[in-house]
């Protein structure tokens, strides 16, 4: 994703809301979101784990991405969530991007159906009526990318989320980045690995900025080009992190993925 399709997701995903919130009433979201009782709390579970010193996964589901094109072809989200839930993931990552990622905001409620793990829409976020428009479909946390929008975007997305009483990861990938993160008291924090201007992946960032962030008072987690079962035991052995969000290696490797035995300890 250079830095121009991250300016192109964004003006693209900007033209779709706009559009969007011509034809979806605030009033109509808020029913929605009040029938639906499948909320799981996305923060406490992981603070739970954290308080047991256990790892906590949350294991993503998408088809695609700019960086790896298509990951799988006969996607079935559902299915995949019900894999992830057999080897006891902590909690869900749903792509709902469109254009970029072929994701779709109906993966979320069709999932919820059937599986009662927690779930993180993840998208870009620019304007608070998606806020209530991810809640409406059953996303139980959002993710403001400080990469994306100015603090004044990302505090509505903050204040809206905590109205909404969903969970909130704050993503960063700059020491810059993190220092901005650190006034958002209320959330997660998560070190995005990959650059997303770039795409390039380097592991190195999560210790770069871990020290920035380690007085935050909301769990860490480190976020994309976590292979294998051995860096995410070097990452926590060397930080206080006990937390990952890992996607394409999980992905690729769904029935016999090492990776997951940390959570059966």
């Amino acid at each position: 994703m250079s830095s121009n399709t991250l300016e192109k997701i964004i003006t693209k995903k900007t033209e779709k809301i706009e559009k969007l919130k011509k034809t979806i009433s605030s009033e109509s979201l808020n029913d929605l979101i009040k029938a639906n009782n499948t909320f799981v709390d996305f923060k406490e579970k992981i603070e739970e784990n954290i308080k047991n010193n256990k790892f906590s996964i949350i294991a993503e589901i998408k088809k695609a991405s700019p960086s790896a094109g298509i990951i799988i072809k006969n996607y079935d989200p559902v299915e995949i969530a019900s894999t992830y839930n057999k080897n006891k993931a902590t909690c869900l990552s749903v792509l709902t991007e469109e254009d970029f990622f072929y994701g779709n905001l109906v993966h979320i409620s069709k999932i919820k159906q059937k599986i009662k793990l927690p779930i993180l829409c993840k998208d870009f976020f620019i304007d608070k009526f998606q806020v209530s428009l991810a809640k409406s479909y059953g996303a139980d946390a959002i993710l403001i990318i400080l990469a994306g929008v100015s603090d004044k975007v990302a505090n509505e997305l903050y204040e809206e989320a905590l109205r909404l009483n969903m969970s909130i990861i704050v993503e960063v990938h700059t020491v810059e980045e993190a220092r901005r993160a650190l006034k958002f008291k209320d959330c997660l924090i998560g070190i995005n690995n990959r650059n997303l201007k770039t795409l390039k992946t380097e592991i190195n960032t999560t210790y770069d900025i871990h020290d920035v962030l380690v007085a935050h008072p909301g769990p860490l987690i480190s976020e994309s080009g976590i292979k294998t079962k051995d860096e995410l035991l070097e990452i926590s052995n060397k930080t206080s992190i006990k937390t990952f969000l890992i996607g394409e290696s999980l992905l690729k490797d769904l029935d016999n993925n090492s990776i997951f035995s940390v959570l059966k300890g």
